[in-house]
């Protein structure tokens, strides 16, 4: 692991205690890239484990930082690197990219989220 004052992100926010990310957050995220076929052989707690990595990449984790999730019981695990944030009309959005690891293979997806006011992330779609 990293130590030393340049091992967080410097960005105003600090993830949630004990890295859990609300519902409500999650479920604004639409399935997020892990919905779509690179999450197909994932199982729920698989893509909950997946979609909090997106939203922390996207709302705390500096450009082009991978977040990464590995699932004990199925041993599947990914990563997420989130782009520099820009700006459309009064919004952050970034654009990430999302790889799956299943065993030997693995898939990419990328997309762009929007931050809304509560602090959720919605894909574009």
């Amino acid at each position: 692991g990293r130590s030393g004052p340049d091992a967080k992100p410097s960005l105003a926010a600090a993830p949630p205690a004990g890295g859990k990310v609300a519902t409500t957050i999650i479920s604004a995220m639409n399935g997020g890239l892990v919905g779509g076929s690179i999450g197909s052989s994932l199982d729920d707690t698989d893509k909950r484990k997946a979609l909090e990595a997106e939203y922390k990449a996207l709302e705390y984790t500096a450009s082009g930082q991978k977040v990464t999730w590995k699932s004990e019981s199925t041993g599947h695990s990914g990563e997420v690197v989130a782009a520099q944030p820009y700006r459309v009309g009064s919004q952050d959005c970034r654009q990430y990219t999302h790889t799956v690891f299943t065993g030997a293979a693995s898939a990419t997806a990328r997309g762009t989220a929007c931050r809304n006011g509560d602090g959720s992330w919605t894909p574009l779609t």
